[in-house]
Parts: structure tokens; C-alpha cells; sequence
């Protein structure tokens, strides 16, 4: 199934196999979800990814992280912020914080994919595209 929304569709298969505790989970690829991989991997959300192909598809295969004996997922949640439909900016005084600072948002900037803490680093602003925590 094509899916306008990308990253949309990325972080609900993300949240998906969270919830069923599988391993690993496939996402389409493109050049924005390889970026926000990176930026999970960063951060310490996904252990890894990978990107595999399958003839003329593309695909990432995340390796999801997981806590104590009981396999508590490391994400919590993720929230989509901009869309296709409603695109949210924030210039570089006014990028958010998720839950003090203890979860991320990720920012699409001039530079590139980062988190809001590099962003700000930086001076920069961008499209807000989602929270993780």
C-alpha cells in the first residue's frame, strides 16, 4: 500500500510492533525515514537499522529496544506533529520541549534531520515533524 505520509506511516509501524514486542519491524525508505532512524539510533531509541532491497522496494528493517525481563519498550510513545495537511513550524526560540527535555522532538532543519536539543545548539528552526519519549 502507497502511503502519502511517510513518516506518518513510519512511526505507527514503529508503535505497532512496539506494542507487540516483535524484534524488528520493515518500513518503507526513503531519504526522511533513513534521517529519523539515524536520529532514533542517536538517541538510543532502536538499537539499529538497516536497509534491505527486495527488487525495485526498498525497505529499513529497525531493530526496536527493549528494557528489563519483562521487555518494557524504550519508546513510550511517538506523536506526530506536522502534517501533510497542517505543517507546524517554530523558529529557533520557540522549538519545544518534550516532557522537560526528557523525551525528543524531531525538526526538520535547513541542515538536515536533528533532534530540538541540537537545533537549538545550532540556531536553527524547522518543521516540526515528531515527539518521541
Amino acid at each position: 500500500m502507497a502511503a502519502n505520509d511517510t513518516i506518518a506511516d513510519m512511526l505507527t509501524r514503529i508503535r505497532n510492533a512496539n506494542l507487540a514486542r516483535h524484534q524488528t519491524t520493515e518500513v518503507p525508505s526513503t531519504k526522511m525515514t533513513r534521517s529519523i532512524a539515524k536520529v532514533l539510533q542517536e538517541e538510543g531509541f532502536i538499537t539499529e537499522f538497516s536497509e534491505q532491497e527486495d527488487g525495485p522496494k526498498r525497505s529499513l528493517v529497525i531493530s526496536l529496544k527493549y528494557k528489563g525481563r519483562n521487555r518494557r519498550p524504550i519508546i513510550t510513545a511517538l506523536k506526530r506533529v506536522s502534517k501533510p495537511g497542517l505543517r507546524v513550524y517554530s523558529n529557533r526560540k520557540e522549538l519545544p520541549r518534550v516532557l522537560g527535555g526528557i523525551g525528543i522532538a524531531i525538526i526538520s532543519t535547513s541542515s538536515g534531520i536533528m533532534t530540538d536539543r541540537d537545533a537549538r545548539r545550532q540556531g536553527l528552526g524547522g518543521e516540526v515533524l515528531c515527539y518521541v519519549w
